[in-house]
This record gives C-alpha cells, structure tokens and sequence, in this order.
C-alpha cells in the first residue's frame, strides 16, 4: 500500500521509486550508465585526433560497437549465474583497464600503421566487449523489485530507465565534444574510466542487488508436490519461442536510431554544418524521454501490446514528415514531434520482454535486447549512410520509415504475448 509520504510525493507516480530502491538508486544508476554514452565517440574523438585519420577513428568506434553487441548477452547471462555484483566489478575492472589501453596506445604508438592500429582496434573491441550493462541490469533489478509491488510500479520503473538511457545517450557524446574541444581529446575517456571505477562499483554493492537471485543460489528442483510450469509462464518453451520478438523490435529501433542520425549528418552537410547533426538528433531525444516518462500514467487496462502498436504506428507517420523539411528550423519542429511516439514505444518493447523472459535468465534477456538496438544501430548507418552518398539525403530517410514501419508489424505480432506474467 502506498504511504502517504509516497502518495503526496511531488514526484506523483515516480514517488514510488525511491520507496522501492533507495533514492540513492537512481543517481547511481543514472551516473553509472554514462560510461557507455561516452565510449564510441570517445574512442573516434580521440583515435582521429590522434592519427589525424577520421577513417581511423570510425574503425575504432565501430570496434567499440561490435565488442559491445557481443559482451552484453555475455554479461547478462553470466549476472543470471553467478549475481550482478561480481560480474559489474570485474566487468568494471576490465573495462577501466581497456580504456586506459586506448588512451595510452593512442599517443604511445610510433604509427597508426600495421600493428599499432591493430593493438588499437583491439583496446577499443575490448572497451566495448567488457562495458558494464547498467541499463539492462537496472531493470532486472526493478522487474524483482516489483514483482509484488503496486500494479504500475513496473510501467513507472521502466519509464525512467528509458528516460535515462535517452538522456545518457543525448548527454554523453555532448560532454565527450565539450571536453575534447575545450580541454583535450584524451579527457572524456579518462572521465568515463573514473565513472565505472566509481560509480559501477557503487552500483555492482547497492542493497538492490540483493532482490536478484542468481541461479547459482536457487534450488535445482522445485519444492515435492508442486506443480510444472503452466503452459505460458515465464521459462515454458511458449516464452522462449516468444523471447526473439521484442529482440527484433530493438533491432528495429535501433534501425531507427541509426538511420535517422546517419541522414540528419548528410541533412546538415547541405548547410555546410554536418557536425551539428548531433544538435539536431538531441532534440528528438529530449521529446523521447519526456514522453517514455508518461508511459507511467497510461492507463493500466491498455495492454503493452496495443501500446506498442499506437506508439509505432506514430512512429511510421510522423517520420513521413522527415521528407519534407528543406530548412534547419523546420526539421527540429519535425524531430521535436516525432520523438514523441519514440519514448514509448521503446518502453514498451522493454515491457514485452520482461513479460517473455525466463525469470532466471531475466539478465540474458534484458541484454539481448540492449545488443540489439547496437546492432541495429549500426545496421541503419551502414544502410542510410550507403543510401545518402548515392542519392541524397532525403533517400536517405527512406530506411527509419521502413524501421518504423518494421516496428509496427512486430507490435501486431506482439497481440500473441500474454497480458502478464503469472505471480510467482
């Protein structure tokens, strides 16, 4: 029941967090995540920097990317065995100690030739392989907190991750700039180090950890004279054959992501201000996670399913609009709009796969749903990359209408998830 303090909270329903996780959760996992933000264009920021070669330097982000894809699920499912705690302050050993390589390597090496680029694309594959996954880990942590909590407390847990996560996104590379132009290129890679060594360990020791059971501490039999699974709860062979969907919906959003980033650059290449694309791309995110945060207030009766049908079918519409603007000022009201369907649908999809996982292999799930939005990330800026150079910019905003349209199938596909899990 909710206590008055909570119930009067000025926070209204996103009171009840801090009630469920300590207030301290929040910023610790706010500050935690950051190092992710930060490392891709960190690592192009400084290895161009340092070689003098932007090809260089997008070999070394996208190094990051692939290593970063990989290691998620890995992390994940080795947090499901053995507890988020060891695995975050290892992972966080690791990664600090890889991102020193590449800040080191980046102006040790006499060259960036042969094997000196090699050791460098290798620091950086194993930054991204090693990355704590705060986001994904998060949420396991608030589906266990919430598991026997007030109806919507889930919804609400979730709409702040992926506020977060959009503002971390939107905030992250804005600081690697800030810093890199104003101080030095090595910088916002040495911050992100002194972020994970603190704020992941602080993370990896918080009292919520403790709400994850690793199966390493669970019992190999279930109790004498209890019953088998029924068909449809969390681990029957109905879940997991289910478990692929919201993966692909991240693939999709990712698409999106990507896409649109990669046309917004040839958008503001015409202007001759290319680098500002990412100025344009923020606002999209600013509206995103100000609308994933109303997600809280839906109303409990409309199913995730039918949400992620809504918001996706927003989706597809409004990036229809992408082909219209021939001025700055009229595709930030564009990006302001459209990022208002995104926050949710995002939400949501984390939502379908909370509701599809495994219990025990919440983490694995939860991870593989992070590597795919990496990966469709990088799938959309190939593709629309490919497309601008060829045709143009506004081709180039074919490829988020096909990914929004992508994401409003899958939703349809997603009326055959189960309203909710069954209690445990």
């Amino acid at each position: 029941m909710t206590t008055p303090a909570v119930a009067g909270s000025r926070l209204g329903r996103f009171g009840r967090l801090p009630a469920l996780a300590g207030s301290s959760f929040l910023t610790i996992g706010f500050f935690a995540r950051l190092p992710l933000a930060m490392l891709t264009v960190g690592a192009l920021t400084l290895v161009t920097a340092a070689s003098g070669s932007v090809a260089t330097g997008g070999f070394a982000a996208g190094a990051v990317g692939v290593g970063s894809a990989l290691g998620a699920p890995i992390l994940g499912y080795l947090a499901d065995r053995t507890g988020q705690r060891p695995v975050l302050l290892i992972s966080a050993a690791l990664n600090t100690a890889a991102i020193i390589w590449v800040v080191a390597s980046s102006y040790l090496v006499p060259d960036f030739s042969g094997a000196s680029t090699a050791m460098i694309l290798a620091a950086a594959f194993g930054m991204g392989l090693t990355c704590p996954q705060i986001g994904p880990l998060a949420r396991v942590r608030w589906i266990a907190l919430t598991r026997r909590s007030e109806p919507g407390d889930l919804d609400t847990a979730l709409s702040y991750e992926s506020t977060a996560d959009e503002l971390t996104f939107v905030l992250g590379p804005a600081l690697v700039g800030l810093l890199a132009s104003l101080i030095a290129p090595w910088l916002p890679l040495t911050l992100a180090a002194v972020l994970t060594v603190v704020m992941v360990s602080a993370f990896a020791v918080h009292s919520t950890v403790q709400a994850v059971v690793p199966l390493s501490r669970r019992p190999r039999r279930a109790p004498e004279g209890q019953s088998p699974p029924r068909r449809g709860a969390p681990g029957s062979r109905r879940f997991w054959l289910l478990v692929p969907l919201p993966v692909f919906g991240m693939v999709a959003m990712g698409t999106f992501f990507g896409s649109t980033q990669t046309a917004l650059i040839a958008f503001a290449g015409e202007f001759g201000a290319a680098t500002s694309a990412g100025l344009l791309y923020a606002v999209m995110g600013l509206s995103s996670a100000a609308a994933a945060l109303s997600v809280a207030y839906w109303p409990a009766r409309f199913s995730a399913s039918w949400r992620w049908i809504l918001s996706a079918g927003g989706m597809s519409l409004l990036t229809l609009f992408l082909f219209i603007p021939q001025e700055v000022p009229l595709m930030l009201l564009v990006l302001l709009v459209l990022g208002v369907p995104v926050g949710p649908t995002m939400v949501t999809i984390f939502s379908i796969g909370s509701m599809v996982a495994p219990k025990e292999l919440m983490g694995t799930v939860m991870t593989l749903l992070a590597s795919g939005i990496v990966a469709g990330t990088a799938i959309g800026a190939s593709v629309a990359g490919t497309i601008a150079e060829a045709e143009g910019f506004s081709a180039a905003f074919a490829v988020p209408v096909a990914a929004a349209g992508a994401l409003l199938l899958l939703g349809v596909v997603s009326l055959a998830v189960p309203r909710q899990q069954p209690a445990d």
